[in-house]
């Protein structure tokens, strides 16, 4: 083999190796992550918000949707990659207290449907084994260069460009449940209270929940979400 031949194989091994290990990763994630929420999680069972489910259902034009509770004690709302969409036992059991109304949770499950439809789920999956792939890649080229800070470099602007996309994600989810809730007649003012009332939820003192970690400010999506709704109506 020719030395131009072995000096490119090196070069690229480190970037081939990397995107070998983001498919795996996503796979195994993707697997790990569907069975732990089979593990942990049940349907809801609660009269009044299948009520506000089977009108979003219906303005979706589909006979159900389904929605699990996850029990565990933090407030969150997610959408696996299977398209399954889920709410905490700490979020339902905040809504048994009247600490949440059935529109604010409505609203959370409508926002969680949103990345469904928009495919938010699986591309953040991808996303996320892309970035550790980005990693390992980058930090091996800057490691080259700059031996012992190249991998916190490369750490930090895979960090930056996973919180951008995420926010991203954020705001396009929040647009969709806001057209969701209104063409299903729901609250749109329920959407919003929910994110003023968020730290007291959590008890964080402006501190974000697990479910606005890299989100945008509460503030911000409220403004959004303001501006869509006197648009659309």
């Amino acid at each position: 083999m020719h030395k131009p031949h072995i000096c490119l194989m090196l070069q690229l091994g480190p970037i081939l190796l990397a995107l070998i290990y983001a498919l795996v990763m996503f796979r195994f994630s993707s697997w790990r992550l569907n069975r732990q929420l089979d593990q942990t999680s049940s349907r809801l069972q609660d009269a009044d918000l299948q009520t506000q489910i089977d009108k979003m259902a219906g303005a979706m034009q589909v006979r159900d949707i389904p929605v699990y509770v996850q029990a565990i004690p933090t407030i969150n709302g997610l959408a696996a990659t299977d398209g399954r969409v889920f709410i905490t036992q700490g979020f339902i059991d905040k809504y048994k207290m009247g600490e949440v109304s059935a529109g604010e949770i409505a609203s959370v499950i409508a926002h969680e449907l949103g990345h469904v439809a928009l495919g938010h789920s699986r591309k953040r999956m991808i996303d996320f084994s892309g970035q550790n792939a980005m990693r390992i890649a980058l930090g091996a080229i800057l490691s080259r260069f700059l031996p012992g800070i190249g991998g916190i470099i490369a750490n930090g602007l895979g960090s930056l460009l996973m919180a951008k996309l995420s926010r991203s994600d954020e705001f396009e989810a929040d647009a969709y449940a806001t057209a969701l809730l209104m063409q299903s007649g729901l609250s749109v003012e329920a959407q919003m209270s929910l994110f003023e009332k968020l730290d007291k939820l959590t008890g964080n003192a402006g501190l974000s929940p697990a479910w606005l970690l890299s989100h945008p400010k509460a503030q911000d999506r409220i403004a959004a979400i303001q501006t869509n709704y006197a648009k659309w109506q």
